[in-house]
Formats: structure tokens, sequence, C-alpha cells
């Protein structure tokens, strides 16, 4: 397995980088949302790279979970105010 997860927050929003790390800090919604994006996601790499075993069914109810988590973050970020 590599080093680097694929489909990692910062990945998916680089521009976003500072607001991700202020929203981490100062939201706990927030910052529960990104640590279960994490957990999932790395739970999806996990199955893919075949270093953990789940059905064809789990491992696709993961990534709409991914997806969600996905659609809920980028929400927050665009209601973010910029620094």
């Amino acid at each position: 397995m590599s080093a680097h997860t694929p489909n990692e927050l910062a990945d998916t929003f680089p521009e976003d980088a500072a607001a991700l790390h202020r929203l981490k800090l100062t939201d706990a919604h927030f910052a529960r949302l990104a640590e279960r994006h994490h957990e999932v996601n790395r739970t999806i790499h996990r199955i893919e790279c075949e270093a953990e075993a789940a059905s064809d069914e789990r491992l696709e109810e993961l990534k709409r979970e991914r997806l969600r988590l996905l659609d809920d973050i980028a929400a927050m970020l665009e209601q973010a105010p910029a620094e």
C-alpha cells in the first residue's frame, strides 16, 4: 500500500487548504465530517488495494457515504468566510 491515500480532502479541495484547516479547528461539526471522510476514504483505499476484505455492496455503500460527506463538506466550504 502506498503512503499516500488518494481522494483526501486536501487533494479534492486544494484551493481551500486554508479554509479546511481553519474549519477543522473552529467548527466541531465540520471537524467530525472531515474525520469521518478520512475514515471512510482510508477504508475504501484499503479495500481497493485488497488489504481489507469487503463485499461489492459494502464498497459501494462506502463510496456513496464518501460522496455525501464530500457534498456536505463542499457546501460548508462554500459558506465559509474568506480570510
